[in-house]
């Protein structure tokens, strides 16, 4: 395996571990932090975490899987999070994710997410991103965009340079 943590990645590691009554419980930490620094969680992180643990691969696979802010493939530079659930969906969600993916030139039928092949941009939908008064909402990276429109879309696509 080819997969080498960083050793100041993996001090702060060993450091977070140390705050847990078991090792296990530190698990969640441990996966965002690798998140954070690779992007996403690859198998042979959830390797390394797994043994670093003294875990089985598949318990952690299991949060892996089961937690939707964990990613097991690299996304975009610019990654668009557009709410599905009821209150973003009555508010026009899935056409602004139709609008988005033809825009992108990405399938608009496609379920999970997309990336364009410039690496540039990925789309998908969520659950709830708890803000059901404005709907519909659209994340882009960190930043939430409220009432979103078709317009708005652009708008906010038009700000995503480099």
């Amino acid at each position: 395996m080819n997969f080498v943590v960083p050793a100041s990645l993996e001090a702060e590691i060993n450091e977070c571990i140390t705050h847990y009554p078991r090792k296990r419980s530190a698990s969640l930490m441990v996966l965002h932090a690798l998140q954070e620094h690779f992007g996403h969680v690859s198998k042979d992180a959830l390797e390394w975490t797994a043994r670093k643990l003294e875990m089985e691969p598949i318990s952690v696979f299991e949060l892996v899987t089961f937690y939707p802010m964990f990613r097991q493939e690299p996304v975009g530079r610019f990654h668009l999070k557009l709410c599905r659930t009821l209150s973003c969906a009555l508010g026009g969600s899935h056409e602004l994710y139709h609008h988005l993916c033809t825009k992108l030139g990405l399938n608009p039928h496609a379920h999970g997410s997309q990336t364009t092949p410039d690496g540039r941009f990925t789309v998908e939908f969520v659950e709830c991103l708890a803000s059901c008064g404005t709907a519909p909402v659209l994340m882009c990276n960190e930043k939430l965009h409220e009432k979103v429109t078709v317009a708005g879309t652009e708008k906010i696509l038009s700000q995503c340079q480099g």
